[in-house]
Order: C-alpha cells, then structure tokens, then sequence
C-alpha cells in the first residue's frame, strides 16, 4: 500500500482477522485538495480501502476467492463535498451544470458558526431543520441572522450555553482544543473505544450468505436516517448490491440536495412509526432483515419498541447499527449532534482556525465526519454479516462523529495546503462520473463510487428515487 497506513490500520484491528495480502490494497494520491491542515482525502481513502476490505471478506466467503481493491486519495477527498460541485443536473440546453444551491442549507451554514462567548470562548450552535433552529432561538432569544446570533452568544457564558442547549434538546458546543477534549470525561470516554463498536447482542446459529454476483447481494437493509452521515452509510451498502430501503415518513423534515445525494441506488417508502399499524409493518420488515441502520437521537427509537435487544429478541441474526454524534456512552451520549459539532467539541474547529491564522476557530471547508462516519457505518455491518455468516449471533455496530473527528486528528497534519484547489479537476470528476437520467431531480451526473474492485465493481443498481416512491416490501431475493 501507499498512503499513510495508520487510519487503515486502526481499522485492520477491529476486523480482527489476518491482515490482507500486501498487493491485495492499493491507494495512491495525497492531499491537499482542500483549504484544511488535516489529512481529509487520505482518511477518507483509508476508511473507503477498509471498507472495500469488508466487502472482499464477504465475498471470499461468497466464492473462495478475494479481488484487488484501489483507492484515490483526491477522489476520496472529493466524496466530502457532496453535491456541492459533484452533482450536476442537465439544463435546458442539455448541458450539465452544478446543482443550485440550497436557499436553506445557505441559511444554515450562515448562522451555524463559531460565536464568541462573553467569557472569550467561542460556541457553535446549530441551525438546521425548522424545528431545532426554532429550540435553539429560544435558547437565545435572538432572530435568525448572523448579527442577532452573534450577539446573543456574546451575552452567554461558553459553559452555561452549553448546558441550556442541550437542556432545551437543541444542538451546539463549545469549541474545545484537542487536549481539553482528551481531558473532558466524554472525550476521555471515546479515547478509550473504538472508533467502530461491535457488540455481539444475542446468540444464534451461523447465517451464510444467500448466493449473488456481488458481496452484499440478498443482504436488505432498512436505512431510517436522515441527512448525511447515516444515508452514507446505507449507500454503501447498496453499492455493494444490497437492497437497501429507505424508511421515513412525510412530516419529517429533510434537506432536499442531501437527499438526493445520499440516495443514488436505494429504495424509498414512508412509515410513521408513530402509527400503530405502520409501526406494526415496519417491524414485520424488520422481521426479513439484514441490517437495521438508524440514525435517530439516542435512545429514541427503543421508546418505540425499536430498540437494538428488542428488534435482535425478535429476529435472531440481525446487525443493528447507530449513527450519532457522542458515540455508546460517556456524558454526552444522549444530546443530539451535527458535523459541525463534533468537529467544535474534539478539537477540529481549533486546529483549522490556528492553521489559517484567522485568529478563529473555523469549520473545515466540508462535512467530512459525515461521510467518514458513514463509510466506517457500512465497515462495521459488513464486519457484522461475516461474523454472522461464521460465528452466529445478532450484533450492534455503533459509529458517531466524535469519534470519526477523533480518528482524523490521530492521522497528523500536513503542510502546504493553502493553494488547494477544492475541487476536483474535470478530467479527475468523469472518471468517476455516474449519469442517471429521468430521476425526480432530472438528469443527473453524479460522482459516483470511487472504491475500484477487480471483479465486482461498486455501483448504483436502481434510479435515484422521489421519496416515498416504493411500496413497504422487500424486493424478492
């Protein structure tokens, strides 16, 4: 391999099994594509390489045999920038162009920002969805434009902001260095798990795999997030072959370019599980599956009789995993979280605004704990299907951002990034460019999957889909 191992074999551990053969794993390119001191692209490569890794294991026991995997670093990188120059939809000249930005995600960006706080810290408080912006100006008591947000935080103490936030089930953080998180007991709680939790929840006979021409063929997967980090997670899965179906229901607010962007070869329907006999269907879906991945607020979906043990008590063999932003414990497991805080809290935003000299914290120039955690989201499930496939047993997979920021800050910093390009080259975007034509966005042309394999190239299977389009069925196997 080339590339800096570490983030690759942090990741190597937790599979637990010998390491792949020396030529079986190529990664090639470096950083910097972004304005940013951390190694983006070659974490994001070493966690796209670990998850091609799990895919070959399934396929190995597939087929006996086990297939070469490559990895672009710049490609890597680029995954982080979502739509935001990787999407293009054709006009009406019939050229493409990049998707319009979203009125709503501008807002959001504008107000969700490192503050100074009245005792010269700094706090980033979060503003996406209607209904946690709303809990978060009541916190403050301010209207939602950056002057009325900079001076409400100005009138706060950093710590007692913290806790009204959280208080109010609201979203924001202090912005910490990567030293004051370490000693904080949440951070000193993450530091000592790992990145990529697998827990065997319940006992049971061996599952192998049904037979298919890709790793995850006959594996189903009900995908019930939202956003980024989550939906990453479940198109993962279904560029590996599997039926992945996305759960959610029509009140529920979204980001309409995350949606499209996450969705690439899913399958969409709504289920409220709130309903009684909606409730009653998904959880007869839950009985045919493979994968539960959810992406909900801690300990809300167990409320609702979807919890990890309830669901494995009844299905014996499932893999359940959670997306977060705190990680399976410490102080702040049960608060709700974003990229952009998790990257204040562990120390991210205080790295990135030394290295500018902006005399400020700042975000990273993307939303890489998102797609970080939800590459290292479908590493963990694959991890858990082999192990089911050998060992038996029901297993849940926990990932968050925090951790995910973690495992980035452990890779290093890198010099000479201040003249990155961010973004890539043309040439570089057809490469992998994926066009999908008559989708409810129109006609699309995507970056698509970067992870190159020698016999079962990752794809997307399935038109982008509209939300709610499908029917609350498994496709037959």
């Amino acid at each position: 391999m080339s590339s800096d191992p570490r983030a690759f074999d942090e990741l190597m551990a937790i599979r637990g099994t010998a390491r792949p053969a020396e030529d079986e794993v190529t990664i090639s390119g470096s950083d910097p594509l972004f304005v940013s001191p951390f190694r983006i692209g070659a974490t994001l490569a070493d966690a796209l390489a670990a998850r091609a890794v799990a895919a070959n294991d399934l396929w190995e026991l597939r087929t006996g045999r086990r297939q070469r995997i490559g990895v672009d670093v710049r490609a890597a990188a680029a995954t982080a920038l979502g739509g935001e120059d990787m999407t293009l939809v054709r006009d009406e000249q019939g050229e493409f162009r990049p998707a319009p930005l979203s009125p709503d995600v501008e807002h959001m960006v504008s107000l969700t920002q490192p503050w100074q706080t009245a005792d010269d810290r700094w706090f980033v408080p979060h503003f996406n969805l209607p209904h946690l912006e709303r809990r978060v100006l009541d916190v403050l008591g301010c209207e939602p434009t950056p002057d009325s947000v900079r001076s409400a935080v100005r009138a706060w103490k950093a710590q007692d902001l913290e806790d009204a936030i959280a208080d109010a089930g609201a979203c924001g953080g202090i912005v910490r260095t990567a030293a004051e998180w370490l000693a904080h007991p949440h951070g000193a709680y993450l530091a000592s798990r790992p990145v990529v939790e697998i827990t065997k929840i319940g006992d049971g006979e061996p599952m192998p795999l049904r037979e298919g021409s890709e790793p995850l063929s006959g594996v189903r997967v009900l995908d019930l997030t939202r956003i980024l980090a989550g939906p990453t997670a479940g198109l993962s899965m279904a560029e590996h072959g599997a039926d992945v179906l996305m759960v959610t229901a029509p009140q529920l607010p979204q980001v309409p370019p995350f949606v499209r962007d996450t969705s690439h070869g899913k399958r969409s329907t709504y289920l409220d599980f709130t309903k009684p006999d909606q409730a009653a269907r998904l959880r007869e879906l839950t009985r045919d599956t493979d994968v539960f991945l959810e992406g909900y607020r801690p300990h809300r979906l167990e409320a609702h009789g979807f919890g990890a043990e309830e669901l494995a008590a009844d299905h014996p063999g499932l893999v359940y995993v959670s997306v977060d932003c705190y990680g399976s414990g410490g102080p702040f497991e049960p608060r709700a979280g974003w990229d952009q805080i998790a990257q204040a809290v562990t120390g991210i935003c205080d790295v990135q605004g030394n290295a500018l000299g902006a005399g400020r914290p700042q975000l990273t120039p993307v939303y890489l704990c998102d797609f970080l955690t939800g590459f290292l989201g479908s590493f963990g499930a694959m991890l858990a299907l082999a192990r089911r496939a050998t060992e038996g047993g029901s297993y849940r997979v926990q990932v968050s951002l925090s951790q995910s920021s973690m495992l980035l800050q452990r890779q290093g910093l890198i010099g000479d990034f201040e003249d990155a390009p961010g973004r890539l080259r043309p040439e570089e975007f057809e490469r992998y460019a994926v066009t999908d034509a008559g989708t409810h966005y129109g006609d699309l042309k995507s970056l698509g999957p970067i992870i190159r394999m020698s016999e079962t190239a990752p794809r997307w299977a399935r038109t982008t889909p509209r939300l709610g389009s499908s029917d609350p069925e498994w496709l037959p196997r």
